[in-house]
């Protein structure tokens, strides 16, 4: 009876061959299970016949999906998880991969252009020797700098400054019978250095070429034992204004009493029409008249009136001034004729 039983438990060799695990094997089998309980609906009478998934040799490897089973050493869907970066481990084990395509370089610094406003203002002035007032408190420049800044990352952080640099070691004088600016010699010491950051850093990228940046409230000074931060300047000298754009990890030396830091995070523009002769009071006259004519602020000189004062409207008055003109009458003459006693 027991020899019976074994023989009905047994298999015949042919049997056996077209048995389920033949064909897919007793370790497919366990994986498949796994899928089962995954509710994927595989029908095993389409895996041993070849069915929707095609032959059975040829779709076994895509069944070795899970990291802990036994894999085969020849299995494509290693090669096809290493291509797609998939993988079926805790969302602990995709946060890196997330990151590092998140994470990308920062704009090109060399991409980033300034374009300077009012130019033609400029460029008149520069024609004629521009000058630039500088008192002990402090005095606003006219043209004041204000430009666009194109070509910034919008979703990058920048500073936006300015400082003022010699244009040579010379010191200068103004030769009025021929209205020209000559050297007088060597440049004074050096004064401390002072940078001017824009109140409105620190700003996006898309903040700063949305809008005109303007320089206005920059003030010069000749104290040199300033403290209200403005930038100090000896006069009859010849100066050069530059714009600096600082990227935000490029920022921890960016000081008002220090050099602009250097570096590939660093960009700096300057307009060779910007260049000025400081004065403590302007030497030529022509700069004295367009300054009157182009400056919002000195309206005052362009008042008709009592209300027009300076040293401009007094010259003005007396070079227009003329003796009044009338005409002689016969009384005139009779009166002379008594005088002179006829």
């Amino acid at each position: 009876m027991s020899d019976r039983r074994r023989s009905a438990a047994a298999l015949s060799s042919r049997a056996h061959a077209f048995s389920v695990e033949a064909l897919i094997g007793s370790n497919r089998k366990r994986k498949l299970r796994g899928w089962e309980d995954k509710d994927l609906e595989l029908s095993m009478e389409s895996l041993a016949t070849g069915g929707p998934l095609g032959d059975p040799e040829d779709r076994a490897p895509c069944l070795d999906m899970e990291p802990d089973s036994e894999a085969s050493p020849s299995s494509d869907g290693e090669g096809l998880a290493e291509r797609t970066s998939c993988s079926f481990g805790s969302p602990a084990d995709l946060a890196p991969v997330a990151a590092a395509c998140d994470a990308s370089p920062p704009a090109s610094m060399e991409e980033i252009h300034v374009e300077l406003q009012c130019a033609d203002l400029w460029k008149r002035f520069h024609e004629i020797g521009t000058e630039m007032i500088i008192t002990k408190a402090g005095r606003r420049m006219f043209p004041a700098m204000r430009v666009k800044i194109l070509g910034l990352d919008p979703h990058q952080q920048y500073y936006i400054a300015m400082d003022i640099v010699p244009v040579d070691n010379k010191r200068y004088r103004y030769v009025y019978h021929s209205s020209k600016w000559m050297v007088a010699g060597n440049a004074d010491s050096p004064v401390p250095p002072r940078v001017y950051i824009h109140p409105d850093s620190l700003a996006s990228g898309d903040t700063w070429m949305r809008q005109v940046v303007s320089f206005d409230k920059l003030k010069l000074t000749n104290n040199e034992l300033d403290d209200q931060g403005h930038i100090i300047l000896h006069s009859m000298h010849k100066y050069q204004p530059r714009v600096h754009v600082i990227r935000k990890d490029f920022s921890s030396d960016l000081s008002p009493t220090k050099p602009v830091p250097s570096g590939d995070g660093v960009k700096s523009f300057s307009f060779p029409e910007t260049v000025f002769t400081t004065v403590t009071a302007y030497q030529n006259q022509q700069i004295t008249r367009l300054k009157i004519d182009r400056n919002p602020f000195a309206k005052g000189f362009r008042d008709s009136g009592r209300n027009r004062t300076g040293l401009e409207a007094i010259m003005e008055t007396y070079a227009f001034w003329r003796p009044p003109v009338r005409t002689l009458t016969f009384e005139d003459f009779t009166n002379m004729q008594k005088q002179q006693g006829v």
